[in-house]
This record gives structure tokens, sequence and C-alpha cells, in this order.
């Protein structure tokens, strides 16, 4: 038999035709990307992944069927089981929880408290108010303390304070750690470290060799010290727990928060005008592509749903959208923590700008395209009569809410 190496023509033909049925099942599959901040991220799902634990990952993308259009039945895999019954010591972590949920910057940062803690320490996550988290034990948490009443309900960052100050009082944790972002871990962590007289390591990137590096000068130098207690960190810091399972046992404060004189009165949400937030900034978008027909439908349920609008480079370049409403490498990168694409097939560099987004809905007729292999949620059907249907779902959603309230 020959040893030279044949070209397949017909092969390379539908790697380069997306719009080729065959042409999911032609390309390799990705396992590993750069992300923004310079941290090569992981997929768990790719095919054959095997974990820092030298655990085998299972396929859930439907990529083993070879892209076709149904996805395969996710096979469930019993993660062991991390314990540590008497912890020598103890990492907090003040999570977000933006929307009562886990966001991608939380589980970054729990990953640091794993590998903070080791296997004598233990993850003890503060959750102020009511949650709608139900995997915390996949993302790393060993102790879990709910800090609930309406003190802390809100904007009330003195009153969080003074339950962290009795949390410090009552574990005494080795390191805190909180996310350096706009949604609120930002602010507290600084207040907390004012009121313990530390100074935090902010903008951590990475903890290494006993160090913490983040950034420093707008962000294009490092800055190096040795590990501090308090520490927040930023996006990416680590990778997030997939090889374990937590227990997430229940912890309580053994004594009573002390009430706050607030000097901050919350008087609530203000109303934004979606249209006024930037893009960059956004957190729910409800962007169009190619496959919208209506425009005046797509604007109509964008207006319901109260999203900021967004539009993939074919629907700019065809004059539907304005410019600074594109979505992608060659437009803006967006961190929504929803995002939802109707008739955007999913070109690369799409893909590339909706890559922070923690959820991805994509309404669209093909089922094969890349941006339904991208999505959480899919719906395949046609996107005028899917828009009817949702401003039909929330219009009957606020009339119900209405006569509940009244």
């Amino acid at each position: 038999m020959s040893d030279i190496i044949r070209r397949d023509p017909r092969a390379e033909w539908i790697a380069r035709n997306r719009l080729h049925p065959l042409h999911a099942a032609m390309q390799p599959a990705q396992h590993s990307w750069m992300g923004p901040n310079g941290v090569i991220r992981k997929n768990p799902h790719g095919i054959g992944f095997i974990g820092p634990n030298g655990i085998k990952r299972i396929d859930r993308s439907g990529a083993q069927q070879g892209g076709t259009t149904k996805r395969s039945a996710a096979v469930e895999v019993q993660l062991p089981l991390h314990q540590v019954p008497a912890p020598a010591f103890f990492i907090c972590v003040v999570p977000d929880m933006v929307g009562g949920r886990l966001s991608s910057h939380d589980r970054d940062l729990l990953g640091l408290a794993h590998q903070l803690a080791g296997s004598d320490g233990a993850v003890l996550a503060v959750v102020f108010g009511e949650h709608k988290e139900n995997a915390f034990s996949t993302a790393g948490v060993d102790r879990l303390l709910v800090l609930e009443g309406e003190e802390f309900s809100g904007y009330a960052p003195e009153q969080r304070v003074q339950g962290l100050r009795a949390v410090d009082n009552q574990f005494n944790p080795r390191h805190w750690l909180l996310p350096d972002s706009r949604s609120g871990g930002g602010e507290l962590g600084r207040r907390f470290a004012a009121a313990l007289g530390e100074r935090p390591a902010t903008r951590v990137w990475q903890v290494k060799d006993q160090e913490c590096i983040g950034r420093a000068g707008a962000g294009l130098q490092d800055l190096a010290r040795p590990v501090a207690r308090l520490i927040l960190a930023a996006v990416e810091c680590a990778e997030p727990v997939s090889e374990t399972r937590h227990e997430v046992l229940p912890v309580e404060l053994s004594t009573a928060v002390a009430r706050s004189l607030s000097r901050i009165e919350d008087l609530g949400a203000v109303a934004v005008d979606p249209a006024a937030i930037p893009m960059a900034e956004a957190e729910f978008i409800f962007s169009g592509g190619n496959g919208v027909k209506d425009w005046d439908l797509f604007h109509q349920t964008a207006a319901a749903l109260g999203a900021t609008e967004g539009a993939s480079r074919v629907a700019v370049d065809d004059g539907f959208m304005a410019r600074d409403r594109q979505v992608g490498a060659s437009g803006t990168w967006v961190t929504a923590r929803v995002y939802v694409a109707v008739g955007i097939s999913g070109a690369i560099q799409h893909l590339q700008g909706i890559g922070a987004c923690d959820k991805v809905v994509a309404i669209n007729l093909d089922p094969g395209c890349d941006m339904i292999k991208r999505a959480d949620l899919s719906v395949i059907g046609e996107s005028a009569e899917i828009l009817r249907a949702l401003i039909a779902a929330v219009e009957a959603y606020r009339n119900d809410a209405k006569r509940d309230a009244a």
C-alpha cells in the first residue's frame, strides 16, 4: 500500500462551507483557548479531556454525534466527594451572587480559594440574603453561611461589613477572597479591609509561590506582593472547580450581628433606558442577525424584555442596526449575564465577542449552526413566531404579577 498521504477535496470543501449540513462534523474540537486576561481556559466538555485529578470527563456537547441535529443525552458523572471533617483553617469567599446565582467570576474565585485551602483547609462561602443557587457543591464550597435578614437586603454595605466582621471573629479565616467587580464585591472588599485595618491585594489575577500578582498602571503592568489576608481577585484569577464534589455543610454564627445605623438610604433601583447602556456594560442583551426578517417585531420584543439591543456584523452591514450595536471581535466584546441571539449563525468573530457571557440563548432555524452548539438553551423555529410567543408570555407574567400585588 502506498504511504502517500491522500487529500480529500470533498471533505476540505465541506470544512470550508459553513452552510453544509456536515460542516460541524469536519471541525476539530477546541479543547483550550486563550482568555481575555491571558489565562489558558480548558473545555471540560471536550472529547477525551483528562482533568488535573486524572478524571475522564464525558462529552455533553453533542460533538460525539458529529454535529447532528439532536444533542445526546447527558451522561451523569459521579464526581469524587471532597470532605474536610475537621478543617485546620478556613478560606472565606464572599461571592457577588448577582441575581441570586454564582457568576463565572464567583466560580473563578472559588477555584482560587480551593487552591489556597489545599487538603487541610475548607472553603467557607458567605452569602447575603436568599439565593437561587443549587450548584454550590460542584463550585467548590465546603461550608455555607447564609446571613439572612432585611438589614442585608438592597444596598447595605455598612451592615454587610458588620456581618463579615462577625464571621471573622468566629472563624478567623486565613484568607478573605472577594471579587474585584463593579457588582458590589470591589466596594465591599475595600470597606471591609478598612474596618479590619488590612491592606488588601487588589485586581489580583494570579496567586503563585506565596505571591499575589495584580494589575497596576491602568492594567499595563503587574504588581507582585506577598499573599495578603484579604484578596480582591479579578476575572480568571484561577480555574473553576470542576473535578470534585463538595459537602456544602451549613454553618451559623454563634452570636447575632450588630446592627449599624446606616448613613445610606437605599431608594431602590432606578429605571434606566436599555438603549442608553453601553454594550460592554449591559447585563441582558437581545441580539439580532441575518435570520431576523421582521425588525419591528425584534425591537418590540427587546422593549418588552427590557434588554439592550445588539446585532451581528451582517445585520449592521445591511443597515438594520447602528455600528455601535455590533457584537463580536470586530465590534464590542460583551460580558452579559444573559445573551439572546436571534437568527445569528455564529461566526467565529461573534463567538469570540460573547465568550465571557454567562448564559447564551439561541433562536435559530438551523439546529446545526455554531451558535446552537455554543448556547446553553436553544429554540429551533421561525424567529417571528417565537418572538410573538415571547411577548405574549412576558405580558401574561406581568399581568399575573399585577393581580397578585392587588
